[in-house]
């Protein structure tokens, strides 16, 4: 038999989903409220919410550093959310995951504790035309500093990365490539496990930006075999301020803190510091402890979920809502590649994206306007920015319908 496409067969029960969120119960603007701006950041369960209040109400402490019961508890408690992402991305142990404040924390680290001791002058890192922001400063910083050159491969018309042009711009000077799984503007998803194998092949350490892929997608590590991955809690329906970077264990034991204190040390003296073995060497300070619990509470909702059936049923939401925006005159969708995460980014004719958000917004609509962290990428398509929808698990048809009713209404508005 056929794998169905249709979700309704799979038995999601986007209803009772719904029902775990209980900001989607709210109004504003004195309507009902329809959330689209899940690229920026997810909404969260009860249970996630829940497990944070569960922290801070029976087992509050610091974690590591204490004999009694409650530091005991919490420290279980944060070393479990370790071993939960490791299994949630098929990573081969839980000693190849650091704890983050999220994706940008963790790309800073790679930039500092990995790349920098490892740059001569004149040498060349990698990234893509459609990065964002955070995958793009860290390297641009390092650039200037070591006398480095930061390349760009760029995209073509439709949004996505040509292999062929790409196999081109690696040389033997070329030390690292950054890229993103997911483009948070374009939605298009990059073939990462290709690209990868062809940095590889050329003897090229491999960054993935995961924070747009995580949420929607399964991310295998041990299939994909990058050297880092990263994304960030707040955009798989977990807390802000709490992420997670995968370094590969023989990788991650040759690399140096950018941050230290107290943590990550064996001994201290005045004359030496000698520090801990594994990711709590880059885990300085007190953690998000709570923060830990949160995500991994969030991951283990995901996966009774299961992460193909969100997938498909934001696929469905992705053909419907394109079919519809494809109606309206003096449309242009922003991003048209053939494999695509649940993201639009559209223009339409003159009218500046943020008049369409505000107005939008008044009618209880929630959706992203701007640049989105991307401003080269939005500047190639020479446009000052787009307004951007973008789909979670507990995303309607019928949401859909009140935003093209409510978007059809503010084009003649403003036309």
């Amino acid at each position: 038999m056929n794998k169905s496409n249709n979700i309704s067969e799979l038995n999601y029960d986007v209803k009772k989903y719904r029902s775990d969120f209980p900001i989607l119960t709210r109004e504003v603007n004195g309507k009902q409220l329809v959330y689209f701006d899940n690229g920026s950041t997810t909404q969260k369960p009860k249970v996630v919410i829940d497990s944070m209040t569960d922290y801070y109400t029976r087992y509050n402490s610091n974690i590591h550093r204490g004999v009694h019961h409650l530091s005991q508890e919490a420290s279980t408690a944060y070393e479990n959310a370790r071993v939960t992402v490791q299994k949630f991305l098929n990573a081969n142990s839980a000693n190849e995951i650091i704890l983050t404040r999220g994706t940008t924390e963790s790309i800073n680290l790679v930039a500092y504790s990995y790349l920098r001791k490892k740059l001569s002058p004149g040498d060349e890192i990698l990234i893509t035309e459609m990065e964002h922001h955070s995958n793009i400063l860290p390297w641009q910083n390092l650039c200037e500093e070591m006398s480095v050159v930061l390349r760009v491969v760029p995209v073509n018309n439709n949004g996505e990365l040509e292999i062929e042009y790409l196999q081109k711009m690696f040389s033997p000077k070329t030390k690292f490539f950054a890229f993103t799984h997911v483009s948070n503007t374009l939605g298009t998803i990059n073939p990462a496990k290709e690209i990868i194998e062809l940095a590889h092949a050329n003897n090229i350490a491999v960054l993935v930006d995961g924070a747009q892929a995580v949420p929607h997608m399964q991310v295998d590590i041990q299939h994909l075999n990058c050297d880092f991955y990263c994304f960030s809690a707040h955009k798989v329906y977990g807390p802000t301020g709490i992420g997670a970077l995968f370094v590969k264990e023989d990788i991650l034991n040759n690399m140096v803190p950018y941050q230290t204190g107290g943590g990550i040390i064996k001994t201290v003296s005045f004359a030496k510091t000698t520090y801990v073995d594994g990711p709590l060497k880059f885990e300085a300070g007190t953690p998000n402890i709570e923060g830990a619990v949160g995500m991994a509470k969030a991951m283990e909702y995901i996966t009774e979920i299961g992460i193909e059936k969100i997938m498909q049923h934001e696929h469905e939401l992705l053909v419907y809502a394109t079919s519809k925006l494809n109606t309206i005159d003096g449309m242009q969708i922003i991003g048209t590649a053939k494999n695509k995460a649940g993201v639009i980014s559209f223009v339409v004719r003159n009218i500046h994206p943020f008049d369409i958000g505000a107005i939008l917004d008044q009618q209880g609509i929630a959706v992203r306007t701007g640049h989105h962290c991307t401003q080269p990428l939005v500047e190639k398509f020479g446009i000052p920015g787009t307004v951007r929808v973008s789909f979670g698990l507990y995303n309607t048809k019928e949401e859909v319908d009140v935003f093209i009713a409510a978007l059809e209404k503010t084009v003649k508005m403003l036309s």
